[in-house]
């Protein structure tokens, strides 16, 4: 396979993916909305579960496919498409609304749709950043790229809590509409560089190139350990943030204007901890300074679970020292990713990643949605939060994981299909 090579400067990647912010504004309204919505209605920690399961399942079945298909199709045109038919879905969910034949059922089945093309997407966004900049700028981009996505986490909570209370969901859900041509337009304006394919690679069967992406990902020590911490840490954690509405609303026993408090806080946690990453460029010692990063994310997830129902300010303070150092763990570690693994099995391997590690969060959410209703959401806060600062020490002291980038090239002259 060849690659054609460009480097294109930060402007062009900041008009592509940029301009999807808006576009993501306006999805994060309809996440926020239809969450709300279904804690209003219900109060139950298990519906939510069952939304979230909703949106992980095409991570983990459709995820290791989409990837094949991604290594071989236009990943602009799949970003156009997606945006495209994730717009058409809320438009049936809006109508829906005013035509008063809304069910439960029907967000679940809108959240499992979006979040199919949704996989495709991110893989697409993901895959090409490596064609269009550099490796001494990937840490850069990658902090940056979170800082765009995360405006729309500031954004999307108060802008939706305000909108909800001046008018019904389906006008709210119409913004989302509206804004999917902002995201399309620049992706038919601006060109990202093509992989080209040998003919031999064409006529490979869909089964064997995910058989060479999970051959290429178990053989490399590194990435497998990467993988394993992944899951544990993703069984618990994932629960905790999909539970929120209702910590806020039985726990602290507070409501939608709240909820958009600690929604924009995690927001802000993502911007900052990404304009410092992207301002920084990058560590000299990436792995120490994302385990770090990562200990501190723990820390500060725990303080989450033991706060207090009458202090919300320290969970506002504690919500934000988690998501900043996650940011800046999860920056520099995909930045490593992205300068480690070859274009040509980028696709593959980061959606058999994302699919693997997250393949246990529907069990995490099975059981945490119960439990949580019995005994609180706070008990997996800190569960979750001793389970990454945990992993994040015992990851210093595996030799495969602290030097991955090191042994990166002998590494691929072993794993790298021929």
């Amino acid at each position: 396979m060849k690659e054609e090579q460009t480097d294109l400067p930060l402007r062009g990647f900041a008009i592509i993916f940029g301009s999807q912010t808006v576009s993501l504004i306006g999805s994060k309204l309809v996440q926020f909305s239809l969450i709300w919505w279904l804690t209003s209605i219900t109060r139950s920690a298990t519906v939510l579960a069952i939304a979230s399961t909703m949106v992980l399942l095409p991570q983990v079945f459709i995820g290791p496919l989409s990837g094949v298909y991604i290594d071989r199709w236009n990943r602009r045109i799949v970003m156009i498409v997606a945006d495209a038919i994730v717009a058409l879905i809320t438009l049936v969910i809006a109508l829906l609304y005013i035509s008063n034949l809304i069910h439960i059922w029907h967000i679940y089945l809108g959240i499992f749709f979006r979040s199919i093309l949704g996989t495709f997407q991110l893989t697409a966004m993901q895959a090409s950043t490596s064609l269009m900049i550099s490796d001494r700028n990937l840490s850069r981009v990658a902090g940056l790229n979170q800082s765009l996505n995360a405006v729309a986490n500031i954004v999307a909570p108060p802008l939706g809590a305000l909108l909800l209370t001046l008018m019904p969901i389906q006008n709210v859900l119409a913004v989302d509409i509206m804004t999917a041509p902002l995201a399309i337009i620049p992706l038919l304006l601006v060109t990202i560089p093509k992989l080209t394919h040998s003919k031999k690679e064409m006529d490979q069967s869909v089964l064997f190139r995910m058989k060479e992406g999970m051959r290429f990902l178990w053989n490399w020590e590194g990435l497998r350990w990467i993988l394993v911490i992944a899951i544990m840490i993703n069984f618990l954690t994932i629960p905790t943030f999909s539970l929120l509405p209702i910590h806020v609303k039985e726990f602290f026993n507070k409501g939608v204007i709240e909820l958009a408090w600690l929604e924009t806080t995690y927001g802000i946690g993502i911007i900052i901890g990404g304009f410092v990453l992207g301002i920084r460029g990058g560590f000299k010692r990436r792995v120490p300074m994302a385990l770090l990063a990562l200990a501190s994310t723990g820390i500060g997830l725990i303080v989450f679970g033991f706060t207090p129902a009458d202090l919300l300010i320290m969970a506002i303070a504690s919500l934000f020292l988690t998501v900043f150092m996650y940011t800046i763990a999860n920056g520099i570690i995909f930045a490593i990713l992205q300068s480690i693994v070859p274009s040509k099995m980028q696709g593959r391997v980061f959606t058999l990643l994302i699919s693997i590690s997250t393949s246990v969060a529907p069990l995490g959410l099975i059981i945490s949605g119960p439990i949580a209703d019995t005994f609180g959401v706070g008990f997996w806060y800190v569960v979750g939060g001793l389970l990454i600062l945990l992993s994040s020490i015992v990851s210093f002291f595996i030799p495969t994981i602290r030097h991955i980038e090191e042994n990166a090239n002998i590494e691929i002259s072993t794993v790298i299909p021929s």
